[in-house]
């Protein structure tokens, strides 16, 4: 399987914040790129092709329940097919990156309005 993982500006704008103040995120998130490469169906199914992860940042200290949430969202594309071998490229954006001590959970409609407004950085 061909996965490609993509950052959308939303992502970017909320995770600046984060990554300001929690010194070990950078290193989570690039493992957590690492994990999706491998496994993108990852986390807890949201519907509508999306999925939350419970990160938990070591420099935070909470673990995955007092953690961040990071919503992705899973986009396949067929690209060709040669003979009866069917080419998939699974695209797996990076929604959004919230600490769950501020928003519990996502709304249906919030998370439509991710989906519908994905821009790639």
């Amino acid at each position: 399987m061909n996965v490609r993982v993509a950052v959308t500006k939303n992502f970017k704008r909320e995770a600046k914040r984060f990554l300001k103040k929690f010194a070990s995120l950078k290193r989570e998130l690039f493992e957590l790129k690492e994990k999706l490469m491998l496994n993108p169906p990852l986390g807890t199914s949201l519907g509508l092709n999306a999925f939350k992860i419970r990160l938990a940042v070591q420099s935070k200290g909470k673990g995955k329940s007092g953690g961040l949430r990071v919503i992705t969202f899973l986009d396949t594309e067929i690209i060709g097919i040669v003979e009866q071998e069917t080419n998939k490229v699974t695209k797996v954006y990076l929604l959004s990156i919230y600490d769950k001590s501020e928003i519990e959970t996502l709304t249906q409609k919030e998370l439509r309005e991710l989906i519908e407004n994905i821009e790639e950085v």
